[in-house]
């Protein structure tokens, strides 16, 4: 094992130990603008006491050059992961001179140039073992210190840190800016910015309390920034939660910047969260899409109090955190701001990556065993999210919104500043709501799986309400009527079950809705009443009640119960008339997938035609200018990729002849370019001219792509071998050169290179970061007829790392399933 996996076991070691108190880091980013500058200096001083006369301090860089303690200069011991320091005595002062390196895969302190303006622009990402690539640390949750950033840079720029500037010094061509120490954090929420980003500023207030907020951007996407927006939602979550947890904002400003190639959608950095651009849509978005991000404005702005002022003590309670944040983000948007339907959309699409996750072999309970930092990177997952916030919505139920607030209010009052696990939580919990909150814990927290809720008629007036994977559910089961073809309820029962098999007392129904409202987590089934009622009025239901047969549907279809044809055929029926358009676009994603991956092979071609005139139907029917249309249309180039008829209508749109009302941003116009390039309806020449005419960061990208999709042998296998041996492509490039060669399901142009991907996947593990080895790993895996290639390499490399061999079990799992439910088409009802 690397030394740069650190276990659990020596962390725990280490900070039994070491007691730590302040960290200083100077950062000297002057020369970032210098390509040929490859890296950055980095002094770091730590104090700490110590009841070890040794140990280890965490750094990843291009050199280590000096370490002193308390004043004694050493030798420099460093294995490109950990330093070792001896001659420690109770109270200790270590300073390292080192040298880091920029990062192009995100990890680390990023740096990126902007093809538009030609300035640089850096940030830091962290998350869960990456601020030791910037500065020598204890690279562990439970050791929070109070940090001093202090940063050289070039004048002009914005440099941003966790705190406010204390103080800002100019000389000549550069400034130094010292910060404010922080209050006791953790150092993977410490973090850095620095550029000529684009400011705006507000503030919000409170009682005295008064936080300045900052949003900022690159000047090339101010534009598209909609910074009174974004405001407001921070304004409404600091009121919200201000009330909630009864615990004053702890982190002084609230800055929120929008950064370039970023891994994640954003993090809970204090005082400086980070965001995807992928959130700021380049002129065309769709209401859903403000929603989606107002939900992670608000799962971030939750972290304030769940991660960061109190934060798991090892990656084992990671769900202590990312639970909570994901739960609060959809409770907040439904209780503080206009997205009232954040939990339609939790329910059709947040938790079918909980449903999805939690039915591979690699599934895990919501509080895992984490034994390394290799297994912390994979563990931010649909489980730790999705199904830790649906199970929490369930204990919400359980012990009632108001113990439930009660019990994190002093929760946070017991352990600010401080580190947790399970028990600190339950103890709150239990004592507030008089519940037995550890049995629910052990059912739900401690276990991995998920029931499967079905009905079944036992006589007149009764069904037997079975689960599969016995657990205590607390639900609702809605009964609707069908008339005038329009489903109303015309009843709801209130059940708690905890058996195999319960007993319901219900009138026939045309509906009968198991999971009503969404209290539990659970796989639904239809029985073949209320399927044949939803197949005909599915879009005369609410939104949440229609959000759960959405999923419903899919469950079913992905499970290789339902027909992937009839499934298409509900969605054709109902998608075009599906108003809420975060359950519209999860529907449209599903529909896609279920055809590459579902339909049995000889229906595919028929079926791939038939969506693109679903879709290309739906865009021209939509109402002009709407949510409806623009998603109607992404869908259209998105399935025009497969089917050579959508080129001649794809084309037009380009050359402008467009739907009216359709707002055909780049974004679209890249979508629409691709397709035509996959398809073999667009040239390089093509490719160059729209580059030349959107020649930014996304445009670039965008044409990365779409070279690599190109229907040739030769691009394809270039492309494939790009991805795995060109190490200066960035994240985002990478990313981009994957999907063009799986673009269009054309593995007939790489299936040849099948036998090379098993070979490869171990060096790249090894020599490359776990961000981008994870994207070639999961990018390239080879879709092949059988299992047999797969199972062979997991018998042979049974010694692999534990992260790597879970990545391609849940692969497998996932052609397994492809392979499995195409060949049940056949056998299933129509």
């Amino acid at each position: 094992m690397s030394s740069a996996n650190l276990t659990r076991q020596e962390c725990a070691a280490r900070s039994a130990a070491i007691t730590l108190s302040d960290v200083h880091v100077e950062l000297d980013l002057r020369h970032a603008r210098d390509p040929q500058q490859a890296g950055f200096r980095s002094t770091t001083t730590l104090r700490f006491d110590a009841t070890a006369p040794q140990t280890w301090i965490d750094f990843i860089g291009e050199d280590v050059h000096r370490v002193t303690v308390n004043g004694q200069e050493q030798p420099v011991e460093y294995d490109g992961a950990r330093i070792s320091v001896s001659g420690l005595t109770a109270s200790n002062t270590v300073v390292v001179d080192a040298t880091g390196l920029y990062s192009r895969s995100g990890e680390g302190l990023h740096r990126f140039v902007d093809p538009v303006d030609g300035e640089t622009y850096l940030y830091t990402q962290y998350e869960p073992a990456d601020s030791r690539r910037v500065m020598a640390c204890f690279e562990q949750p439970d050791m929070k210190a109070a940090y001093t950033f202090v940063v050289h840079a070039p004048i002009g720029w914005h440099v941003l840190s966790n705190q406010s500037a204390a103080s800002v010094a100019q000389a000549a061509d550069a400034q130094t800016v010292t910060f404010a120490p922080t209050l006791p954090l953790s150092s993977y929420i410490t973090a850095i910015a620095a550029g000529p980003y684009h400011r705006v500023d507000a503030e919000w207030t409170r009682g005295d309390q008064t936080v300045a907020l900052g949003v900022l951007c690159r000047p090339s996407l101010a534009e598209f920034l909609e910074a009174d927006e974004i405001v407001q939602v921070t304004r409404e979550g600091l009121d919200f939660f201000t009330d909630a947890f009864a615990f004053a904002y702890p982190w002084g400003k609230y800055d929120q910047i929008f950064v370039p190639e970023y891994n994640l959608g954003a993090m809970e950095n204090p005082g400086l969260v980070t965001f995807t651009e992928s959130y700021l849509p380049r002129g065309a978005a769709t209401d859903a899409q403000r929603g989606g991000r107002a939900n992670t404005i608000l799962h971030e702005m939750a972290h304030m109090w769940f991660g960061d002022l109190v934060t798991m003590r090892w990656w084992d309670d990671l769900w202590l955190k990312e639970s909570f944040a994901d739960y609060m983000g959809a409770h907040a948007s439904a209780a503080a701001t206009r997205y009232t339907d954040a939990w339609v959309r939790f329910a059709a699409n947040r938790k079918a990556w909980a449903y999805q996750q939690d039915q591979l072999p690699t599934t895990h309970p919501i509080v895992a065993d984490i034994v390394d930092l290799e297994a912390a990177k994979l563990n931010f997952d649909g489980i730790t999210y999705a199904k830790g916030a649906s199970v929490l919505k369930q204990l919400v139920a359980f012990v009632g919104e108001d113990h439930f607030f009660e019990g994190a209010r002093r929760y946070f009052a017991a352990h600010a500043f401080g580190n947790t696990t399970l028990e600190d939580l339950l103890v709150q919990l239990e004592e507030v709501s008089g519940r037995d909150v550890r049995a629910w814990s052990r059912a739900w927290l401690e276990t991995s799986g998920m029931s499967t809720l079905s009905l079944t008629p036992a006589g007149e007036g009764e069904w037997t309400l079975e689960q599969t994977d016995p657990r205590p559910h607390r639900l609702r089961v809605g009964l609707y009527d069908l008339v005038d073809d329009a489903l109303a309820r015309r009843e709801i029962l209130e059940l708690d079950i905890t058996d195999a098999r319960t007993t319901v007392e219900a009138g026939a129904a045309d509906l009968m809705l198991l999971n009503d409202d969404d209290l539990t987590y659970a796989k639904v089934r239809l029985d073949p009443t209320s399927l044949t009622a939803v197949d005909k009025a599915l879009s005369t239901l609410a939104p949440l009640p229609r959000a759960l047969v959405w999923a419903s549907l899919w469950n079913a279809t992905r499970d290789g119960e339902l027909a992937a044809v009839r499934y298409l055929a509900i969605v054709g029926r109902h998608a075009p008339a599906e108003e809420n358009i975060g359950l519209l676009t999860g529907v449209l994603a599903n529909a896609a997938h279920a055809i590459g991956h579902y339909v049995a092979e000889h229906d595919r071609q028929a079926q791939r035609a038939g969506w693109l005139e679903t879709t290309w139907a739906a865009m021209t029917d939509a109402a002009p200018a709407s949510d409806a249309q623009l998603s109607w249309a992404r869908a259209f180039a998105a399935a025009a990729s497969y089917v050579d008829a959508g080129a001649t209508r794809a084309r037009a749109i380009l050359d402008g002849t467009a739907p009216e009302g359709l707002r055909v941003d780049p974004d679209l116009r890249w979508a629409l370019l691709t397709a035509l390039a996959t398809s073999g309806n667009a040239s390089r020449d093509d490719i160059e001219a729209e580059l030349a005419r959107d020649d930014t960061a996304s445009g670039r990208t965008a044409a990365v792509r779409a070279r690599a999709s190109l229907p040739e042998r030769e691009v394809r296998v270039r492309a494939w071998h790009r991805a795995w041996d060109d190490t200066g492509l960035s994240n985002d490039h990478l990313s981009a050169t994957i999907a063009g060669v799986r673009a269009g399901g054309r593995r007939d142009l790489v299936d040849d290179l099948d036998a090379e991907y098993f070979p490869r996947i171990m060096p790249a593990w090894r020599d490359r970061s776990i961000e981008l080895a994870r994207r070639l790993v999961v990018g390239l895996f080879p879709s092949t007829e059988d299992l047999e290639p797969v199972d062979r390499w997991l018998e042979d490399e049974k010694a692999a790392p534990g992260a790597l061999r879970r990545l391609v079990l849940e692969q497998r799992d996932h052609l397994a399933r492809d392979l499995r439910v195409r060949a049940a088409q056949d056998q299933l009802a129509v």
